[in-house]
């Protein structure tokens, strides 16, 4: 399993924009699928984006897709989230998360699926 460690969440106001890392150690990173998910005060974790271990696939919620970007750098053991036009409704503490995949491709969201998690970062958009 990978350690994942999340940076860059803080306040921001509504339009505003926030990238967020996912740092992880180990050497197999490269060999892990990427996701990034958010849980707000009392609702369930959901998904938000994901990302294949080479980073030729990507998957992105609909509540965020065309706002928010997901990409990773391998040689930097790094995922990233950038968040653009965001929304009040984007305030959530958000979490790394990663899946030991050779697959190429997302083709699983749901948090149950990914096994290793970080702590999570704090992003809280103001209206």
């Amino acid at each position: 399993q990978v350690q994942l460690a999340e940076s860059g969440g803080g306040l921001v106001q509504a339009g505003g924009s926030l990238r967020l890392s996912c740092a992880a150690s180990g050497r197999t990173f490269s060999s892990y699928a990427m996701g990034w998910f958010r849980q707000a005060p009392g609702k369930e974790r959901e998904f938000v984006a994901a990302i294949s271990w080479s980073g030729g696939s990507t998957r992105y919620a609909d509540s965020v897709k065309g706002r928010f970007t997901i990409s990773r750098d391998n040689a930097k053991n790094t995922v990233y989230l950038q968040m653009n036009s965001l929304k009040p409704e984007d305030t959530a503490v958000y979490y790394c998360a990663g899946r030991r995949s050779t697959l190429d491709i997302v083709v699983v969201t749901k948090p149950a699926d990914f096994g290793s998690w970080g702590q999570g970062t704090q992003v809280t958009v103001s209206s």
